[in-house]
């Protein structure tokens, strides 16, 4: 193992922590801008208890709504102009990981001179790597993408149909606030979509790391069974605070960097999925349900730890091992792609109406954004442009 863990994220968690929003924002600025997404939280009331809190504390604030399901740059460079026209020192994210990542990258941007787009990976010469980010609070509405408590950013281009990755320390956000109460009213299929990002961060580090790492194994699987068991709940009956909760905590746990601190793996099913959703706009979890099994079969099959995979089966769904590793590890794979179907997960291309027409585009856009020295995707096993199309192909 080669660690190096960070996390300077203070983390605020519990029924009600909404109520002291405005105590933490106090430390760091006076005016804050506030990012969100679509307006859901303007009609549940989420909204009104922020704005409470921050004006008890004395803090003023300036709006930046409409963020995408998936964040386009051109909001980044909205959401700049506005911290620079209103003189904002402090920017508070409310909402899913859009809205999160979406942020990171505006107060990175706020204290760049060049555009933006710089600092996402896609495949330049010269990459801007921020030092400096204007100080985040973010207030999570739905559990998915841990981006309340760990320093990457997702972005999309709509003009060039890319979408990937800033990561670096600087965008660590200052305090997560983080009330599991405001997860209550999000719809089933959200609920759902959130559970299956959720699990993808941690076998990502489980099945892609490095070997001899058998905490980090079993505290990974013990937060995918813990995620499956009130996830389902939570997908059942949106009311259930207690699976709310529990979901909410697997989901800052899968990437907030501890549970795979050590492992050093790649997260292939994610690249892949970037450029999916770069291309058609979709659900980013939706496309993580429908790549990650048939990547799973792939490994299995072509080179991955198969003593993993068949610790997955075991552990998760009781499948016993009768000497043949492969087989009990497939059949763990079936069982994980029928949890997906449960909670509302599509897991054929088909299902989205994309068909094979971009399988190869999407490969090539991948390994374009990274790659290793013999210009495969890391992973485990690595993958190839070829690999790459036969995964995507065994998903239609």
């Amino acid at each position: 193992m080669q660690i190096s863990f960070f996390n300077p994220t203070r983390l605020v968690f519990g029924k009600g922590k909404l109520k002291e929003l405005g105590s933490y924002a106090k430390e760091y600025g006076k005016k804050a801008l506030i990012v969100y997404g679509g307006g859901s939280i303007k009609k549940n009331g989420v909204f009104d208890s922020a704005i409470a809190s921050l004006k008890e504390a004395g803090i003023e604030y300036v709006e930046c709504g409409g963020i995408e399901p998936n964040p386009k740059i051109d909001s980044v460079r909205r959401g700049i102009e506005l911290i620079r026209k209103n003189g904002c020192d402090l920017i508070i994210a409310i909402g899913g990981g859009s809205a999160m990542d979406c942020s990171k990258a505006i107060g990175a941007g706020a204290l760049y001179d060049g555009d933006p787009w710089d600092m996402i990976f896609h495949g330049q010469e010269n990459v801007y790597i921020p030092t400096r980010c204007m100080p985040i609070i973010t207030v999570p509405t739905l559990a998915a993408t841990g981006s309340e408590m760990n320093p990457g950013a997702v972005i999309s281009n709509s003009e060039t149909h890319e979408k990937s990755f800033v990561q670096t320390d600087a965008l660590f956000p200052k305090v997560a606030v983080v009330d599991p109460t405001l997860t209550l009213t999000v719809p089933k299929n959200q609920t759902g979509y959130g559970v299956c990002d959720i699990i993808v961060h941690l076998t990502e580090s489980y099945f892609n790391g490095v070997d001899g790492t058998p905490i980090q194994d079993e505290f990974a699987l013990a937060t995918i069974k813990n995620c499956m068991q009130y996830g389902l709940k939570a997908y059942q009956d949106g009311s259930d605070l207690e699976a709310r909760e529990q979901v909410q905590w697997s989901s800052i746990l899968a990437l907030n960097g501890f549970v795979n601190c050590g492992t050093n793996g790649g997260f292939p099913v994610h690249m892949i999925e970037h450029t999916v959703s770069g291309i058609y706009d979709i659900t980013h979890a939706a496309g993580l349900a429908i790549i990650n099994p048939s990547w799973m079969r792939f490994a299995i099959t072509h080179g991955g730890n198969v003593d993993k995979f068949a610790r997955f089966a075991s552990y998760l769904f009781g499948i016993q091992n009768d000497g043949d590793k492969v087989k009990t590890a497939l059949a763990g794979v079936d069982e994980y792609e029928k949890f997906l179907k449960k909670i509302g997960c599509p897991v054929r291309f088909s299902e989205l109406d994309i068909d094979e027409s971009n399988y190869e585009k999407i490969a090539e856009v991948t390994l374009k954004v990274i790659h290793d020295g013999e210009g495969k995707l890391p992973a485990r096993p690595s993958l190839s442009k070829d690999d790459i199309v036969n995964i995507l192909k065994s998903a239609s």
